[in-house]
Formats: C-alpha cells, sequence, structure tokens
C-alpha cells in the first residue's frame, strides 16, 4: 500500500532523529509506535488505537503527534465511533500541512463506501483534492462518487461522474450500465438503448438488460418487440422480475387487441408491493370483456374502487356492459349511472346516461324519480337519435315510477315538455295516493286537475267516481250525489274497475241523506249485480235492512238482517238485535221477547248487550210484567255497570215502584240517580218524580233540604236557569255557532253549576273543536268526562283523545282513551281507542303495552285493512325495538300483504332486512329492486334500501357496487342524516378493506 510505504519513510526519518539524539525515552516511543502500526495494518483497531493515543499523550514530538492522531481518526472510522468525524476533523485543523491530510479524506470516504454508507462517503469525498491523486485513484474516486450520488436517486450529479469513467477500462461498463438505467428512469429511453447496448454482451448485466429493454420497447410503443424480450427472460428471472415481465408482456399483448394471450400474463403481476390499481384491474377486466368472459370481466372491473379518470369511466361503461349480458340490471344501472357522472369521455358519458335512463324505466330508481332521469337526459343531450323512444318511455314513466307527486311536479313545472295524456293520469293516481292518506280535501283537488285534461274517457270516468268518493268521505253527500250520478252517465264508466261497486257507494250516499226508497234501489241493484265481494254483499244486505228499518217496512228489513247473519256478517250481533226490535213492530211481541231473551246468550261479547237487555226491560214495562222487567234491569245494572243505560235503568225502576205504590222504595232509587249521575237528563227527571213523591207525603222540606245538596240543582233560580240555557241552545240548533259560544259561555258563567251545565259544556266543546280550537275545546270536554257517565261521556272521550293526540302529548291521550276503551258503546270508539292506544304507547317507548294493544285491535273481525296494517307494524316496529326480530319478521309479512303506500314501503324493506340477515343477499337485493320499482317515492325506505343492497353486493364480492351505491347515498340522501351516518360507517370499513389489495383506493388514513 502506498499508506506502508509513507509510514517507513517516516519511520526511516524517525530513526535518523532517535540516532542523533540517542535519548532512550524516544527510543520506547519508536517501539511502541511500531507495535500499534503493526496492530493497525492487521485491522486490530481498537488495541491499535489505544497504543497510539499513548504515545500522542506523552511525546513531546510534533510530528509523532500528527501521525498518532491520524491512525487515531483512521480506527475511530473503521470502529463506527460516535466521535469519527470529529477525531478526523480535529486531525484536518491541527495538522494542515500533514502529508496525510488529503490521503485521510480519500481513504474515510472509500472506507465508507465500501461499507455502504453512501452518504457519509459523499461528506469526504467532496473534501478530497482530486488534482492530487493517482489516475487509478482518480477513477475509483469519480465512478464512487457517481455511484454514491445514483444510490441517492441524484442522476444529475451522478451522471456527471459516471460520464468521466465511461471509457475506463476498469469502471467503464459499469458507469455505461448505470447511465442506461438513469436514461430509463428518466424515460430517454433511446439514450438508454445506446449505453446499454454497448454492455449487452457482457454476461453479468445481460440479465437485468432483457428487463430494461423489454420495458423500454413498450414504453416505445414497439409491443411486440416487448414480448419478444421479456419471453426471453421470463423463466430466467427471479419472482418479483418475473413479476414485472409478466406485467410488459401481458399489457403488449393487450396493446395489440391479442386479448387471450394477455390475460394469463396479467393475471400473474403481483403489483406494486403486492397491490394493484385499478388500471391494473381495468386490463384484465377488459381482456375478459373482449373475450365474451362477462363473470370474470365483472370479477375485475368491481374491484375498480374509487375510480376518478378516463380508465375508470371506460371501465364502468363495460363493467355496466357485462352485467347486462348477464341479465344483472340492477347492476349495470349503478356502473352506467357512475360511467354517465365523468366527463373524461363525452360520447361513453352520452351513451352510459342513455342506459341509465332505459333502466330506469325498466326497473324503478332509488336516487331519482325516473321520469326527472329522462328529461334530464332529453334535456341535456337534445340531439340524441333515440330521444323520440325515451319520450315515449316518459309517458310510461310517470305512471310505473308510482312517483306521482315528483311527476306531477315536473309537468306543471316544466313547460318544454307538456304532455297533456300524461298529466290526467299522473294527477289521478296523485289524488288516489292523498285519497287513502286521508285527506279528501286535496285529493278532490288532484281529481278536478285530471277531469280539465279529459283525453283518456277511462280516466275521466274513473277520476269523477274517485272525486265523489272524496266529496262522499268529506261528508259532502249533496256534491258527491252528483258525482256518483255524472259517473254512471258517461259511456266509458261500465269500463273502469270502479263500476262494479257503484251502486254500493251511491247507496250509502243515499243513506247518508235520508232518501231511504233510493238507498233501498241502488242496494238492491247492487245485490242483484255479479260482485262477489262478500264483505260488501253482508254490509249492502245490513245497510238495506237498515233502510227497510227506519222507512217502517220490518217484514224486509227483518229479511235482509236474515241474510246478513246467514251471509257470515262480522256485525251478526247487530242485525240480530235490529231484527229483535223489528218483530215488536209488527206485533210479534212474543218472538221479539224471545229473540232479546236469548240475545246474551249468543253474543255474550256484543256492545249490543245492554241494549237488548234495557229494550227487554222496556217490552216487559209494555206488557205490563213488571216483575220481569224489574229483573231484567237489575240484571243490567249488576252485569254491565259502565253502561249509558244504567241510569236509564234505575230510572224506570223507581218509574215501576212509584206506580206500585212502593214509593219510599221508589224514592231511594230517585235520590241514587241524581247522586251518582248528576246532570244527567236522567238525573233532573229523578229530581222532579222525587219531589213529587216529597209534596205527595207531606216532606216538602225534607226535599228542600236533599236539593240543596245537589250542586246541579239551584230551586229558587230553576226557571231562570231554564231560561238563560234555552236562549243559548236556540242559536246552537240553529247552526250559529258564534252566538251559542257566546250565549253558552255567559250561561256557564250565571250557572255554573246549573242543571244545564253537563249540556252546555259538551256543546262549547263541540263548538270549539268544529273551530279547531282544541285548546279552548279541552276544558269543556274534561269538564264531562269528569263528570259520571252520562250521554255525552262517550263521544266527550272520544274527542279530548284526539286533541291530546294531535297535540302530541301521548301520556294524557292515553288516560282518555284506556277510558273510552271500556266506556264506549259503539263499536268505532272502541276501534278508534285500542288503535290510538297502541301508536300512543308506541310513541311513548312502552312497547309491550303497544304490541298488547295492536294483538287486541287485530282480534276484531270487523276492521278494515288500513287498521289491520297499522296493528301490524306496531307490532313490528315494537319487535325491532327490543330486538324480537322473529316477531317482526311475522308481523311485517303480514303488512306487506295487505298495506299500501308508506306501510308497504316499510313491509317491503324489512323483507329486503330479514333476506340479507339470513344471508339470502340475491334475494334481499331483488326486494331492494321492487322497493325502487313501485315505491320510488318513498325516499327514506328507498335510501335505507340502497344500504342493505350495497351490504348485499359486499357480501357477493362486489366491492364497485357497493361502494359506488353508499357514495351515491351519502350525496343524493341528505334530508336522510342517520341512512347517510349508516351509509358512510359501512364505506369506511369497506374502504379499510379494499385498500389492502387496490393501491388506487383512498381511505380516510391516507
Amino acid at each position: 500500500m502506498v499508506k506502508n510505504l509513507i509510514s517507513i519513510s517516516l519511520f526511516l526519518l524517525f530513526f535518523g532523529t532517535l540516532a542523533a539524539q540517542q535519548s532512550a525515552a524516544f527510543t520506547n516511543e519508536l517501539v511502541t509506535y511500531n507495535k500499534a502500526l503493526e496492530l493497525y495494518n492487521n485491522n486490530q483497531y481498537l488495541a491499535s488505537q489505544g497504543l497510539f493515543s499513548a504515545i500522542k499523550d506523552h511525546t513531546e514530538d510534533e510530528t509523532l503527534k500528527g501521525e498518532c492522531a491520524y491512525y487515531i481518526a483512521n480506527c475511530a472510522v473503521r470502529l463506527n465511533q460516535q466521535d469519527a468525524d470529529f477525531l478526523m476533523e480535529q486531525f484536518v485543523n491541527d495538522y494542515p500541512t500533514s502529508i496525510n491530510r488529503n490521503d485521510a479524506f480519500i481513504n474515510v470516504a472509500n472506507y465508507y463506501f465500501e461499507n455502504g454508507k453512501y452518504s457519509y462517503a459523499r461528506k469526504w469525498y467532496d473534501k478530497v483534492d482530486e488534482s492530487s491523486l493517482s489516475r487509478g485513484d482518480r477513477d475509483k474516486f469519480y465512478f464512487n462518487n457517481g455511484y454514491a450520488y445514483f444510490v441517492n436517486k441524484r442522476y444529475a450529479e451522478a451522471q456527471k461522474y459516471f460520464n468521466r469513467v465511461s471509457d475506463s477500462q476498469k469502471y467503464g461498463s459499469q458507469a455505461k450500465y448505470y447511465l442506461g438505467f438513469i436514461a430509463y428512469e428518466g424515460d430517454d429511453y433511446e439514450e438508454a438503448n445506446k449505453q446499454f447496448e454497448t454492455i449487452e454482451n457482457e454476461e453479468k448485466y445481460a440479465e437485468g438488460l432483457s428487463y430494461y429493454k423489454a420495458d423500454m420497447n413498450f414504453k416505445l410503443g414497439k409491443f411486440q418487440e416487448a414480448i419478444n424480450l421479456g419471453l426471453q427472460q421470463y423463466d430466467n428471472s427471479n419472482p418479483q422480475e418475473k413479476s414485472e415481465l409478466s406485467k410488459i408482456i401481458g399489457e403488449s399483448y393487450f396493446n395489440l387487441e391479442k386479448y387471450e394471450e394477455a390475460i394469463p400474463y396479467l393475471k400473474e403481476y403481483n403489483g406494486k408491493k403486492g397491490k394493484w390499481n385499478n388500471t391494473d384491474y381495468y386490463q384484465l377486466g377488459y381482456a375478459y370483456y373482449k373475450q365474451g368472459n362477462y363473470e370474470n370481466a365483472i370479477g375485475e372491473f368491481n374491484k375498480i374502487v374509487d375510480g376518478r379518470n378516463a380508465v375508470a369511466q371506460n371501465a364502468y361503461y363495460h363493467l355496466a356492459e357485462s352485467y347486462l349480458k348477464l341479465n344483472k340490471k340492477q347492476q349495470a344501472l349503478n356502473a352506467f349511472k357512475n360511467a354517465s357522472e365523468m366527463d373524461f369521455s363525452a360520447q361513453i358519458q352520452e351513451d352510459a346516461w342513455f342506459n341509465y335512463a332505459k333502466l330506469s324505466y325498466e326497473i324503478g330508481n332509488s336516487y331519482t324519480s325516473v321520469p326527472q332521469v329522462i328529461l334530464s337526459f332529453l334535456e341535456t343531450y337534445p340531439k340524441n337519435p333515440n330521444n323520440e323512444a325515451l319520450k315515449d318511455l316518459l309517458i310510461d314513466s310517470y305512471i310505473t315510477s308510482k312517483n306521482y307527486q315528483a311527476a306531477l311536479e315536473l309537468l306543471e313545472n316544466n313547460k318544454t315538455f307538456n304532455n297533456k295524456k300524461a298529466y290526467q293520469k299522473v294527477a289521478f293516481y296523485r289524488g288516489l295516493e292523498v285519497y287513502n292518506e286521508g285527506n279528501y280535501p286535496e285529493a278532490v283537488a288532484l281529481f278536478q286537475k285530471s277531469l280539465k285534461e279529459p283525453l283518456d274517457p277511462v280516466f275521466t270516468a274513473r277520476a269523477t267516481f274517485w272525486k265523489a268518493e272524496s266529496d262522499y268521505q268529506a261528508s259532502n253527500f249533496e256534491t258527491s250525489l252528483v258525482g256518483y250520478k255524472q259517473f254512471l252517465q258517461l259511456p266509458n264508466a261500465s269500463q273502469t274497475p270502479e263500476y262494479k261497486n257503484s251502486s254500493y257507494n251511491l247507496g250509502y250516499n243515499y243513506f247518508k241523506l235520508k232518501n231511504y226508497p233510493e238507498a233501498i234501489t241502488q242496494y238492491e241493484k247492487f245485490l242483484e249485480s255479479s260482485s262477489n265481494d262478500a264483505a260488501r254483499r253482508n254490509d249492502a244486505y245490513l245497510r238495506l235492512g237498515d233502510s227497510h228499518f227506519v222507512s217502517s217496512s220490518y217484514w224486509p228489513a227483518m229479511e235482509n238482517y236474515n241474510k246478513a247473519i246467514e251471509g257470515g256478517t262480522p256485525d251478526k250481533d247487530y242485525a240480530a238485535f235490529q231484527k229483535a226490535i223489528s218483530y215488536g213492530f209488527v206485533d210479534r211481541t212474543e218472538k221479539k221477547l224471545e229473540e232479546l231473551k236469548s240475545f246474551s246468550a249468543k253474543y255474550p261479547k256484543s256492545f249490543y248487550r245492554d241494549d237488548a237487555l234495557y229494550e227487554l226491560g222496556n217490552t216487559y214495562v209494555a206488557q205490563e210484567n213488571t216483575r220481569d222487567a224489574m229483573v231484567t234491569y237489575e240484571k243490567l245494572i249488576n252485569e254491565i255497570p259502565g253502561s249509558s243505560y244504567v241510569p236509564k235503568a234505575l230510572l224506570k225502576q223507581a218509574l215501576i215502584l212509584d206506580n206500585t205504590g212502593k214509593s219510599n222504595e221508589a224514592l231511594a232509587k230517585f235520590k241514587k240517580v241524581a247522586n251518582d249521575f248528576p246532570s244527567t237528563p236522567e238525573a233532573l227527571q229523578a229530581v222532579a218524580s222525587a219531589k213529587i213523591i216529597y209534596i205527595d207525603q207531606g216532606r216538602v222540606n225534607d226535599y228542600a233540604t236533599w236539593v240543596n245538596t245537589l250542586d246541579f240543582v239551584e230551586v229558587e233560580n230553576a226557571e231562570l236557569d231554564d231560561a238563560s240555557y234555552q236562549a243559548a241552545e236556540q242559536p246552537y240548533l240553529e247552526n250559529k255557532p258564534s252566538q251559542a259560544i257566546t250565549r253558552f259561555e255567559a250561561y256557564l258563567k250565571d250557572f255554573p253549576n246549573g242543571s244545564h251545565a253537563l249540556k252546555a259544556h259538551f256543546y262549547l266543546a263541540q263548538l270549539y273543536f268544529a273551530e279547531n280550537k282544541g285548546d279552548k275545546a279541552i276544558p269543556h270536554y274534561e269538564f264531562v268526562v269528569g263528570k259520571e257517565r252520562s250521554e255525552f261521556s262517550e263521544q266527550a272521550l272520544a274527542r279530548i283523545s284526539e286533541l291530546y293526540l294531535g297535540k302530541k302529548d301521548y301520556n294524557k291521550a292515553l288516560t282518555y282513551l284506556k277510558r273510552l276503551e271500556t266506556e264506549a258503546d259503539f263499536p268505532q270508539n272502541v276501534i278508534f281507542a285500542q288503535t290510538n292506544s297502541m301508536k300512543a304507547s308506541y310513541e311513548l317507548k312502552k312497547y309491550s303495552e303497544a304490541v298488547t294493544y295492536a294483538e287486541k285491535v287485530l282480534q276484531n273481525g270487523k276492521i278494515d285493512n288500513a287498521i289491520k296494517s297499522d296493528a301490524q307494524i306496531i307490532i313490528a316496529r315494537s319487535a325491532i325495538e327490543t330486538g324480537e326480530e322473529q316477531k317482526a319478521k311475522t308481523a311485517y309479512a303480514e303488512v306487506a300483504k295487505i298495506a299500501t303506500g308508506k306501510l308497504a314501503a316499510e313491509a317491503l324493506y324489512y323483507d329486503a332486512y330479514f333476506k340479507n340477515k339470513e344471508g339470502k343477499y340475491e334475494a334481499s337485493n331483488a326486494s331492494v329492486q321492487k322497493l325502487a320499482k313501485d315505491f320510488s317515492g318513498y325516499k327514506y325506505f328507498g335510501a335505507k334500501g340502497l344500504v342493505l343492497m350495497a351490504k348485499n353486493f359486499y357480501a357477493l364480492k362486489d366491492a364497485y357496487q357497493a361502494t359506488y351505491i353508499l357514495e351515491s347515498v351519502t350525496t343524493n340522501f341528505t334530508d336522510y342524516p342517520d341512512v347517510v351516518e349508516e351509509a358512510k360507517a359501512e364505506l369506511a370499513v369497506i374502504k379499510a378493506a379494499e385498500s389492502k389489495t387496490n393501491s388506487s383506493v383512498e381511505t380516510d388514513g391516507n
């Protein structure tokens, strides 16, 4: 080594000096120095460093000190000591004239370089004076410098140094290799090729060069040459190189449209860091697509998540076409929608949008109403050659989408597309929706809109009928009568589904107008028709019987009541009671008694049981059979104590006792009526009858004393009380509400405990209720229901319950609803109490009580489908809240059989929900598609259905569909934050999973 020669020279110099001085101490230092040098040359750096340090600390010779400092620093470098750089810097600074200075720099730099510490080496190479280096050392200096820059990807500096040794015999080939690589990395493939060609015959570079040359040819568009070069190296390459070559070969075949040859190589690619990106999935998917292998094409395309470029748009379009080939229309709709929302290719965007519009018409659309999709396309692409066909679809889409409200708004607000025929139908169907929601005034307005465009005679007839029906439901019977008659006079009426029941409806209208002869005619006409609607036929027999009954035609009435009973009407107890009463009017009293006596046994739970007992008692009285009358009245009082007939029965008993000379017993009964049922008409009559007995017995003072205990009787002001009440009642009866309110308020102010206070409070409450002044009505209803049972109690309970329900004060509403359920005489009020009790309990999160009431409702055979749906929905929703999903599933299945509108949409959503839970993902998606097709107007359940569909698709390994649907939900359904939050949470989970294999997927953490 050069270094060793320098050391020997120094040694000789020191020896001469030592010989001259003949110093024993210096001789000892020399011996130690030589030993330290020997250890250094034998790589014993730690021991060597120790000896050099000892010499440096004790010698007085500056030259020797400098030499020791040099070796101490070199040892520190080789021992990787923390202060190595500092020691070397200190040496350079302390001995600036040392002949070892430049050698120190190059030696340390080379040491770091040989140990792979290129950044450290770069630091020391910068200090070297290259002009003092020998030719060989200079080439090494240039190459090492270049390589150190190359490793740190500072290619410009590296290139400068490599160029200096490109002709070197020792370093030239290596330098050209790296110069070629630098050109390759800079996409200067011609320069790269030039450098590589000079060394391609050298065996050690041949293997690496094959990959680069294949890749360069690929990037230069020389695909066949890239394939040839790649295949030459393919079998001999390591796994990583084979993966990269697979990509080059596969993509080259792809670009040459040799898709069959491309597929196996594209599949062998392992991706960057084990991950593919969206372009990788696209190429393999497209290759499968071009081969007609649509299943596999979908399998690759649908891994393209978060695509936001031209490749993604193209992929989504071909993904949609692949889905269509396999008749997967919902998936195709989503993919076409996605492609239509990107503008990288205008042609793809337009074609995708057209297909999206067509599919929306075919299968429905949960995102946007179908008419809106089609109209948007027509407005955006007015010159598209398919527009005429789309316009035909638009007309039908208003009907098939069932999103009548949105369709109506579009037709009314879009002047550029005026289709009166479609408007007629849409207005009609929207009217039906509103009618079924119970909004009859709005329904009338919509049917009138439909009638203004009488283009289709069948829809004109139907709109006429339903307008009449809406007027009827709103109690506008005169108006509805005109409408029904107009319907029947229309030539196309017989072609409508409403025609077969029109006589039935008209019969009811006449019945409400008390035109019983005409009602009878219409009911008979309906019953003579071929209608097989058993429920309507039985009801028609009942109403026909009632019409004959009020017309005093009792034998025909009984005949029809019998037919209703024979037909299995759920109102057979009512028919039986009416038939029994009718026997009395045809002088068949014994038959009447027989029917009334057996009524309780036949119908023990009937609402008419107390009516039958009271009428039986009255019949005994009429036959002067007071003994049986008293027994019957007593039975009513004891067995049905909550009946409104109890005060009447007590009064009847008292009158019988009084008429049979049992005045004191009669007096006790009269006093019981007055005390237990104050302010009722029976109480007032009882007081009047008791007064006569007291007078007859000469006990006027006792009467006065007793009467003073009654709040509702003021003897001194009785006449003024009556006159004041009559003054208020008169305008009430004459339908002058404002005047009646003023006078009733005045009466109650003057006679707060008057004999007519109960009636005054009730009528005043009714007047305020009619004027929608619920807050003013409530105190008066509370007065009525706070008293003992009266003829007004039941209606007051119903009204006050309704008012508190309207205020959403469910606790107070429940208080009165529970009373109404037990005290009502009319079946409809019991149903009202039970149905609203179940709803109020549900709102109060009393789910168990809600279900109990719902089950009561369902036990009633007289309720219609709308109430059944409400009850089943309450059971289902409560079960969902309490985690009883099997019970919920059963209930929703029952709802689905009978519900319409929003409840049907909810039931269908849960059908999809339970199928998802059971792992029936495709069946669940089918239900969501039906939801989109048939109930697109109910956006909340449409949105929830889409989230469910996304979960189904992800379970079916379709990440694209899942993520696209969830992203669409987050942007299209911001009105439903709960659904959006659920979609975001599900999307985050899916993206986190997909990002593990797809580098194009962005997650919140990236």
